[in-house]
């Protein structure tokens, strides 16, 4: 499972890391990023929270 988020369409709002940090995270342009690599399994669930809960739908979870 891997998670992105389209920099575009996302608002900066902070929801996502605050749901899950450990795949989410703010830049220095106060966007949000996914990490990189395979979203871990224990963290799946908080990921897809985070996707279902942006209210730009900026997150794509595949």
């Amino acid at each position: 499972m891997k998670a992105h988020v389209d920099k575009e369409a996302c608002i900066g709002c902070e929801l996502c890391p605050s749901i899950c940090p450990e795949v989410y995270r703010m830049e220095d342009d106060g966007l949000a990023v996914a990490i990189d690599v395979d979203v871990p399994s224990e963290h799946e669930d908080a990921a897809q929270e985070a996707a279902e809960s942006c209210p730009t739908d900026a997150i794509e979870i595949g």
